[in-house]
């Protein structure tokens, strides 16, 4: 059975990741904040992300893995507190991780502008999300997925999960693999 984008995002992520699940999509996301890019320029294979410009799922991983990994979860939430339309959630019974209510959300980027660390980027707070299906249903073992083919910087592409991961590489998830550097409590 496969995996909804719905299930993937919106709250469902799996935030205790198994392991050894074979390829993952992995992000750098060191990579992606150098500045490089002006605007996320790659392409999707997904048919109703080919059908309108700037269509594009990688920023809804972006932003997920941003919320997992480098988001404080503060104690008083300024992002939440700032968006006027109730967009943004702190979910308490998940480690304070942030969900953002697409179909609530105007893009009005006040929760990035709020965040006293900077670690809401208003590129990833799109008019419209359109989620990443990692590609699950349409990968094959000789052609690599459209998004990986169309990244300009190498930031984006499958990686074999097994189960032994690089410094500053962690799971988010169960399809996807992430490097950048993580912010934690403990280490603050």
């Amino acid at each position: 059975m496969s995996t909804s984008a719905e299930e993937l995002h919106q709250g469902k992520l799996n935030i205790q990741p198994r392991t050894g699940t074979g390829k993952r999509l992995f992000i750098d996301l060191d990579l992606c904040a150098t500045g490089q890019c002006k605007d996320c320029t790659i392409q999707c294979s997904y048919y109703w992300h080919q059908q309108k410009p700037g269509n594009n799922g990688i920023i809804s991983v972006a932003e997920l893995a941003t919320y997992v990994l480098v988001c404080r979860r503060c104690e008083e939430p300024h992002c939440v507190n700032a968006c006027p339309v109730e967009a943004l959630e702190q979910q308490k019974d998940k480690n304070k991780l942030l969900i953002r209510h697409n179909m609530r959300c105007i893009s009005c980027r006040s929760c990035s502008h709020a965040c006293p660390y900077g670690t809401i980027y208003p590129e990833h707070v799109p008019p419209l999300i359109h989620n990443c299906d990692y590609c699950l249903d349409r990968r094959n073992e000789k052609d690599e997925p459209l998004c990986i083919k169309t990244c300009p910087h190498g930031a984006l592409s499958l990686k074999f999960d097994s189960g032994v991961l690089n410094k500053d590489t962690f799971l988010v998830g169960d399809h996807l693999m992430v490097h950048c550097t993580h912010w934690e409590w403990e280490k603050a």
